[in-house]
Order: structure tokens, then C-alpha cells, then sequence
């Protein structure tokens, strides 16, 4: 086994409004998940103001932490710090074709296999995906369709949204990591992969941070698709999941791992403010 990365984050997100918020109640999915490669060593999730907040897992296996705010209030601040030690996954034994378009393979991964509104594929998508699997094995062919659909694709911040649907940015051949995951899951579906989308973490420098030197991260999103076992995949930076990615949720897509979704009463226009810093303990 690979040494661990031990990452300590902080993540940080301000909402401000115009007038006063009489209540409002929420949802955060921050907590990094438990796995045989990434191990949480702590995690807590704060509001300010907050009330009452309580935790449970839904039903894609996420941490989820409620909490409301039942005082007057201008501003409100979450803030979800953690400690994760993090290696980087083992290769998996991949199975082939046949196995994947199985009955059984269908059945099981039904909502992995399924596309939603939000990642279903244009046309030429699928043909770019299709014409790609040529006599390559699966985990191959999802490699050279995730790489082709991003040479399509320019990195641009800002000009999608949260709501912003696959076949969208694939027509303005623009977005960032939340379309280049949602194609990529939508491109791989297409061809009978079973993929889910994941929310979490990424550390820019990886190996090559100082250690104890905090830098600016990214609440970020990849791709895992199931060849025999799950593999993840980061199609935004062309690049295998590692020791520098820390997964937090996954789910179909964005909608089912949002980190922070409420509702308010009052308080007019709202403004949103995101700061991660990531520090390499070790």
C-alpha cells in the first residue's frame, strides 16, 4: 500500500442577504466518506447562527447534516473542517463485455446505467463514445471516451450554473468540473458503463506541497465507472483518481450529492461567498 496523504480542510461558505432572514433550514453534505483508501479521522460541520443540527445517511451513502436557524439573522456561515488520510485506490480486476451486458450487470447498476435529464448525451456524443471502444476492454475504452470528450472541452468558470444540463455545455463546448463530469457520465452510460458522478475535494499540488502550508482547493467533481470494481477517474484534469482527491458523496449527478442546499423566509437577495483551503499535514 501507498503512503497516505493526510489533508486537513476547511471549507468555508458565507451567505449574505438583503434583508433579514426570519428562518431558514439545510442540508450539508461535507463529511468525507470511509473507505478502504481514504480515512476519516475527524469531521464537524458548523453553523452560524445555528439551533439544531443532527446527521444520517441517505440513500446513496452520504453523511448528511441537517440544521436549521430559527433566530433573525443577516448572514449565515458554514463552515466543514476535516481531517482525511487518503491513498491512492488499488488497480481492480477488471471484467469484460460480456459481463457488463449482462442481465445481472443491468439490473444491479440500473441507476448507474440510466441517463437523467440532467446527463443524458447529445447525438454526437454518443457516436464520439461509441466510435471510441474500437477492440479496447472496458476500462480502456472508458479512459480513451472520457479523454476524447474532453479534448472537446474548454475549461471556462463561469459560464454554467448549477442547473446546467450535459447537452448544454456540450453544445457551447464550455463548462467546468460539474459538466466535464456530467458528460463523461452521460458518454459512458451511453455504452453500457455503469457510472456515478462524485462530489468532493481536490489538493492542486499534491505530493508536492509543503507540508503545512495551507493552499487554495476546490470543492471539485469527477467520475467512477464500474468495471468488476469502481474506478475513479478525473476527466476535468485527464487524470486517475488519487492521494489528492478526497470523496465526500456520489450519487446520478450534482442534484443527488449538492454539499449545501436550504430554503429560506425572508432576507431578499442572498449572495454566496466559497473558500477551501487544503493544508498537507503529512
Amino acid at each position: 500500500m501507498s503512503a497516505a496523504s493526510r489533508l486537513h480542510i476547511v471549507h468555508r461558505t458565507t451567505f449574505t442577504y438583503a434583508r433579514s432572514v426570519t428562518a431558514s433550514y439545510n442540508e450539508a453534505r461535507m463529511r468525507p466518506a470511509e473507505l478502504p483508501h481514504q480515512h476519516l479521522i475527524s469531521s464537524r460541520i458548523t453553523a452560524t447562527p445555528s439551533t439544531h443540527h443532527s446527521s444520517y445517511v441517505d440513500y446513496w451513502g452520504t453523511t448528511v447534516t441537517p440544521f436549521e436557524v430559527l433566530t433573525a439573522h443577516e448572514a449565515l456561515v458554514v463552515l466543514a473542517e476535516s481531517r482525511v488520510d487518503v491513498t491512492t485506490p488499488p488497480p481492480v480486476e477488471e471484467v469484460g463485455w460480456d459481463v457488463l451486458r449482462s442481465a445481472e450487470v443491468a439490473d444491479r447498476m440500473c441507476e448507474y446505467l440510466a441517463a437523467t435529464s440532467v446527463t443524458e448525451p447529445a447525438g454526437d456524443l454518443v457516436e464520439l463514445a461509441t466510435d471510441a471502444i474500437g477492440d479496447r476492454s472496458p476500462s480502456d475504452a472508458a479512459r480513451t471516451i472520457l479523454g476524447a470528450m474532453r479534448e472537446e472541452m474548454e475549461y471556462v468558470p463561469g459560464v454554467t450554473g448549477v442547473h446546467t444540463k450535459a447537452m448544454e455545455s456540450w453544445d457551447a463546448r464550455s463548462g467546468v468540473c460539474q459538466d466535464i463530469a456530467h458528460l463523461g457520465v452521460g458518454a459512458l452510460r451511453a455504452v453500457g458503463i455503469p457510472t456515478r458522478y462524485v462530489s468532493g475535494y481536490l489538493h492542486p499540488l499534491t505530493s508536492q506541497a509543503e507540508p503545512g502550508v495551507p493552499v487554495t482547493g476546490e470543492s471539485h467533481a469527477w467520475v467512477e465507472y464500474w468495471v468488476g470494481d469502481w474506478v475513479g477517474f478525473d476527466p476535468t484534469n485527464r487524470t486517475e483518481v488519487g492521494d489528492h482527491h478526497v470523496i465526500v458523496a456520489r450519487g446520478r449527478e450534482y442534484g443527488d450529492v449538492t454539499p449545501l442546499r436550504g430554503v429560506y423566509a425572508g432576507g431578499g437577495k442572498s449572495s454566496q461567498q466559497v473558500e477551501v483551503r487544503i493544508t498537507r499535514e503529512a
